[in-house]
């Protein structure tokens, strides 16, 4: 899996307004607390604001807060509203990839490659991350035999 600048960036955004609360955060703030360099910032908030991911005040005492409560807000939710689909082959869907039939198989590994990824992404909310309490299944998968192991 390929994360963006872009979807790290969210992420570490979306964190830290689960961080503050319900407090309206400005993009200034946001960018200097998590080291994002604010240009870029002002994009992506745009875009998790488009995806209701976040709502956006305007006027001098503007800034940004949570679209929902952040335990419904999973991984794959701000992933998705930055970057689009999880998984892509040439950029096209899994499913919609075709291969001569001596490759035909390859469609069906992106497939269960992108439910993997669901599984992990969808089932952890921005909320478990900011509190530092992943899911127990996450845990279980960091614990695995190797899992840590560059390859």
């Amino acid at each position: 899996m390929h994360v963006t600048a872009k979807a790290d960036y969210a992420l570490r955004a979306v964190v830290e307004l689960v961080l503050h609360d319900g407090e309206i955060v400005t993009r200034e703030r946001l960018a200097s607390e998590q080291q994002i360099p604010t240009k870029f910032l002002e994009s992506i908030l745009a875009q998790l604001t488009r995806g209701g991911i976040l709502v956006a005040k305007r006027g001098v005492n503007g800034g940004y807060h949570l679209g929902r409560p952040a335990a419904d807000i999973s991984v794959a939710d701000v992933i998705r509203a930055v970057d689009g689909p999880l998984a892509g082959v040439r950029g096209e869907r899994p499913e919609d990839v075709f291969y001569p039939d001596s490759s035909s198989h390859l469609r069906e590994v992106w497939v269960a490659a992108r439910a993997s990824l669901r599984a992990v992404l969808e089932m952890t909310s921005m909320q478990d991350v900011a509190r530092k309490s992943l899911p127990e299944e996450v845990v279980t998968l960091l614990g695995q035999p190797g899992v840590w192991a560059r390859r």
